[in-house]
């Protein structure tokens, strides 16, 4: 039985509205929250629009990974001290902050904005498949090799790993990348299982997470 409630305000029916919007917010919870927001000094409820407003309209995609940003570049992108020959290709941002919690990983990263998923519209088109084979392209470059022992460049062997969920959608999705990356002739590598099949890395421990990382395997197709 879906929850209904009369509203003495047409405002407050607004601001339930759009609170419930968000995802796992139901209504009921949507209007404690927007009966708490009232209660709220205006000052401190602007702050918290004004945040809202600011995150949609000025965060930025960093021009070489993906992750959100406040700048044109990343901050882990633009950290010389990383291994910028090794990449780590992930479904979502969330994921790239859950391997960073780690504290396992020093390389970079490479976020698609998704996996191949014909029920849901989605192929590799929607994703940032091309731009990371072009990243890789870059790796083995004549230009790349000739730098590949510069500090923090890692050594000469670039290696992308396809840290994505173990379930069906993400495991086509790693097939589809090794095949339009294998050509290069960089290693390819995958997650130890130590996630269960269909895992997301959102929810894996960080210790697990991490040994999933440190033990990481070569891709077999």
């Amino acid at each position: 039985m879906s929850y209904k409630e009369n509203y003495p305000s047409k405002l407050l029916e607004e601001a339930v509205d759009a609170i419930s919007s968000l995802p796992g917010v139901g209504r009921r919870s949507a209007l404690r929250l927007a009966l708490h927001l009232l209660k709220q000094p205006q000052e401190n409820v602007h702050h918290f629009t004004s945040a809202i407003s600011h995150l949609r309209d000025d965060v930025k995609y960093c021009k070489d990974c993906r992750m959100i940003s406040d700048d044109d570049v990343c901050s882990i992108c633009s950290d010389k001290s990383r291994d910028h020959r090794t990449i780590c290709v992930v479904e979502s941002v969330r994921d790239v902050m859950s391997i960073e919690n780690t504290g396992q990983y020093r390389g970079v990263y490479h976020v698609l904005g998704g996996i191949i998923s014909p029920i849901n519209g989605i192929g590799p088109s929607d994703l940032t498949i091309r731009e990371l084979v072009g990243r890789v392209a870059d790796l083995v470059s004549p230009e790349a090799l000739f730098e590949a022992d510069a500090p923090g460049q890692g050594g000469s062997e670039a290696e992308v790993i396809l840290a994505l969920s173990g379930d069906v959608e993400g495991e086509t999705t790693s097939f589809y990348i090794y095949r339009q990356i294998s050509q290069y002739g960089v290693k390819v590598s995958s997650l130890a299982r130590g996630l269960g099949f269909g895992d997301d890395l959102e929810y894996a421990d960080e210790l697990t997470l991490g040994r999933s990382i440190v033990n990481r395997q070569i891709f077999k197709p």
